[in-house]
């Protein structure tokens, strides 16, 4: 009889094993699901991050480009402006430059 009871016993262990083993089985299949919607969302709100920062530095990127090219065309207007006001000054300017510049290349 206390045969009978040890292997009842043991019948009522093994099954509560394996329902132990199913509902681990079922835990990790819904832990893997939800850790891959996780990583998912992450990675579609780094990918909107870097575009908003990419499209921010494209904008000011543009806003220094467009600086940039005024500053050049005032540099440009006082540059024409000096040469017309004192012409025999802006050429012996140009003569020494391109003498410098001469020099540098040689070497």
């Amino acid at each position: 009889m206390a045969a009978a009871t040890r292997a009842g016993t043991a019948q009522r262990d093994v099954a509560q094993l394996e329902a132990d083993i199913a509902a681990l089985k079922a835990d990790v299949e819904r832990l893997t699901a939800d850790l891959a919607a996780t990583s998912e969302h992450g990675f579609g709100a780094a990918k909107r991050a870097a575009a908003q920062g990419a499209e921010q530095l494209k904008v000011q990127g543009e806003a220094a480009l467009d600086s940039l090219k005024t500053n050049a065309k005032d540099i440009e207007a006082q540059v024409i402006a000096n040469v017309h006001e004192k012409p025999i000054t802006s050429l012996a300017i140009a003569a020494g430059v391109g003498f410098f510049f001469a020099l540098l290349t040689r070497r």
